[in-house]
């Protein structure tokens, strides 16, 4: 195995995106997360929502991924609360609602593209100002994972409730 020393690699998602591959083994959605360092957050709320076999299993999956700071930025208390075991239903849809069924590449976005979420609902791709993901920024797109690919976002994007 080998190891980059640029300075690129001070980011988590260029971090992530060198780990994907290294030893020519790439990993699952959840083994890349963890790997990353900045979605201990995302992590632990698919732990709490039982999702984690999901995501390690065949796939494949588009995963939107807020980052550690997305989560952040929700109002103060709003992680916690979703995190307590009452609220599991709320967190699950939630994060179903960053799941996109199949591996989509940023190659196959267009323009005010509608994608189903694994939870049902749609989320809408616009690419007038960067990639966005109902309005939450694309900061890296394409990591490819064995079941799937991940682009990390920087927002946490809520379904309609």
């Amino acid at each position: 195995m080998f190891r980059k020393t640029t300075l690129a690699l001070t980011t988590a998602a260029t971090m992530m995106a060198s780990t994907a591959f290294a030893g020519g083994h790439s990993k699952d959605i959840v083994d890349t997360a963890v790997e990353a360092g900045s979605f201990t957050t995302l992590v632990a709320a698919v732990d709490a929502a039982g999702l984690v076999e999901t995501l390690k299993s065949e796939g494949p999956f588009t995963v939107f991924a807020p980052t550690d700071d997305a989560f952040a930025a929700l109002p103060e208390g709003t992680v916690e609360e979703l995190l307590m075991p009452e609220n599991k239903d709320q967190l699950t849809s939630i994060l179903t609602y960053h799941v996109v069924p199949g591996k989509v590449m940023s190659t196959d976005l267009s323009d005010d593209m509608q994608a189903e979420t694994v939870q049902g609902d749609t989320v809408t791709i616009d690419l007038d100002d960067g990639v966005m993901v109902d309005g939450a920024n694309v900061t890296t797109a394409d990591i490819e994972t064995s079941n799937g690919v991940i682009h990390v976002i920087d927002a946490v994007i809520m379904p309609d409730m």
